[in-house]
């Protein structure tokens, strides 16, 4: 899998800035016409009267004839002029708001094609857009960058002895438990059926272990509250730590065998208990 950033990828508020910006030129272009057109009335009048001006006294007194015609002629135009603006403005205000508006609807359907709606987190096919983000940013910045693989201990016998609804339930409180053990740059999907990838933004494999244990008690106190009779539930977390030059393959492989690790680690724990 391809991890770099696409390069040239514009987000989408500067594309819709860009577009804004366009239109808002377009509307001083017709600020433009307007005042341009107002001094070559102005202009126009002028040229008119005073030719026929002459000084009388302290005053300046102007004595003109205009025909019916230019006064018909100069109306229209105004009228013309109004019109046009008028309607332009309207143009351009109902085409800012249905650029807002389809880019406010696209997004949506983006963010929703990328979501899971069991557990109301990212999805699988979010996976290479949000790692790309994430590799982006730590390449920037020269930051780490961490990933853990969450895999749900015998779900399985979740959904045999209480139910697919139960099962479903408990990968939506799962997802919100990981939720809490991370901060809002970080990001939880859901990789699988009963797996779920975290990313940890600017952490090594130390902070991903802080992580790790915060999750734990969270789970430990999900137990404690007894939202399932006689059976405890239990997370297998594998870290795999991101560094240039790693593909994210490599990284999830190396989480996911660290997973089974942590896994292997339960079921003794459960034998000898």
């Amino acid at each position: 899998m391809n991890t770099k950033m696409p390069g040239g990828t514009e987000s989408l508020l500067a594309r819709v800035s860009q577009q804004l910006s366009q239109l808002e030129k377009r509307d001083w272009e017709l600020w433009f016409i307007i005042s341009l057109t107002g001094l070559l009335v102005g202009a126009g009048l002028l040229a008119i009267l005073f030719p026929a001006a002459f000084l009388k006294q302290d005053s300046v007194h102007f004595e003109i004839t205009v025909s019916r015609q230019l006064v018909v002629g100069l109306l229209t135009l105004l009228t013309l002029l109004n019109t046009y603006v008028v309607t332009r403005r309207l143009e351009l205000r109902r085409v800012r708001e249905k650029l807002i508006s389809t880019t406010i609807q696209g997004e949506l359907v983006r963010l929703q094609s990328f979501t899971d709606p069991l557990t109301e987190i990212y999805n699988r096919r979010s996976l290479e857009d949000m790692a790309e983000r994430f590799i982006s940013h730590a390449l920037r910045l020269h930051k780490p960058l961490s990933f853990l693989l969450v895999d749900v201990d015998r779900f399985k016998e979740v959904n045999t002895r209480f139910g697919h609804l139960t099962g479903d339930f408990v990968l939506a409180e799962i997802a919100g438990l990981l939720k809490s053990s991370i901060r809002g740059s970080d990001a939880v999907i859901r990789y699988g059926g009963d797996e779920f990838l975290v990313i940890l933004a600017d952490a090594s494999r130390d902070n991903a272990s802080t992580v790790v244990e915060r999750t734990r008690k969270y789970v430990r106190d999900w137990n404690r509250a007894g939202h399932l009779d006689d059976f405890e539930m239990s997370l297998s977390i594998g870290v795999g730590e991101w560094v240039d030059g790693k593909t994210l393959d490599e990284v999830l492989d190396a989480a996911d065998q660290d997973m089974y690790v942590s896994k292997a680690r339960t079921k003794a724990a459960r034998a000898g208990a």
